[in-house]
């Protein structure tokens, strides 16, 4: 019993364990290592952007964003069709742009909805489109041939730019200093004008387009209390149309007289002399 008395008493130590050490573990170095891969992305993203041309970004763009082609006349897959669609013409619903066969019969070949061949249709508008484009040409090679005649004749053909466009051949006729195509502010024309109309009426005479005419006039000063710009340009648009008719040109080739004001400029300058201006369309045919 004494004995038991002087038995040492018995202490339980207890110790708290931290998981991961002392410094918590490694976990802090991969998100640093996550941040800094993160700003040098962004910052590799800022010199690319800086660095690169506008067609360069957008050959890395589509580099990382590929497509995938797929053909007009082939499902791609051994489905129902076994790979074609229904535009080919080894199928009855042949009511598409397929012609996927080579030399494929007459009564086998997809002509579309309307039945048209569209490859010929597309062909026979090119050709046309090339004739159409050489007359315009043409016109314009006698234009100029013409403007040698006489030294007033030459004088008056720098009053003249030609240029064709899909609408057909335009012929511009402008304002120069110290030599107005009209009388003031006014649609009385002067010398230079009455020669070129008679110039283009002749010139006209090999083809038989439609002609337009349009009107151009600069800009006034907005505080007028009765703007000129848009009576002057219809003015000045149909007194040219009426020389050309005095000229010899057919009424019935007249398309269209149209005054623009100072709506459309052909310099960055509203005000500048040069956008005084007659236009005189010679018109492409339309099937």
């Amino acid at each position: 019993m004494a004995g038991q008395q002087n038995a040492a008493p018995v202490i339980i130590k207890r110790k708290k364990i931290i998981a991961g050490g002392g410094h918590h573990g490694g976990a802090w170095k991969v998100a640093y290592a996550d941040f800094v891969t993160a700003m040098m992305t962004f910052f590799l993203l800022m010199w690319l952007l800086n660095a690169t041309t506008e067609k360069q970004r957008k050959g890395i763009a589509d580099y990382f964003s590929p497509t995938i082609p797929i053909s007009r006349i082939s499902g791609g897959g051994e489905g129902a069709f076994g790979g074609n669609s229904v535009f080919s013409e080894k199928l009855l619903a042949q009511n598409g742009v397929g012609a996927s066969a080579l030399r494929p019969t007459a009564d086998r070949q997809a002509h579309g909805q309307t039945g048209v061949n569209d490859a010929k249709t597309r062909q026979d508008g090119d050709s046309a489109s090339a004739q159409e484009t050489e007359t315009m040409q043409k016109v314009t090679a006698d234009l100029m041939a013409h403007g040698g005649e006489s030294n007033e004749m030459r004088e008056a053909m720098r009053h003249i730019v030609t240029r064709v466009t899909d609408e057909g051949l335009i012929i511009e006729i402008f304002d120069l200093e110290g030599s107005p195509l009209f009388t003031g502010d006014t649609a009385e024309p002067t010398q230079v004008t009455r020669d070129l109309a008679s110039l283009l009426a002749e010139v006209f005479k090999v083809v038989t387009n439609q002609v337009a005419i349009a009107g151009h006039v600069h800009s006034y000063p907005l505080p007028l209390r009765d703007n000129p710009a848009w009576p002057l340009s219809t003015a000045r648009a149909q007194e040219m149309r009426n020389l050309l008719m005095d000229a010899g040109l057919d009424w019935a080739r007249m398309n269209r007289v149209t005054g623009y004001a100072d709506r459309v400029q052909a310099v960055a300058s509203s005000s500048a002399l040069r956008n005084n201006r007659i236009e005189v369309l010679l018109l492409r045919k339309r099937n």
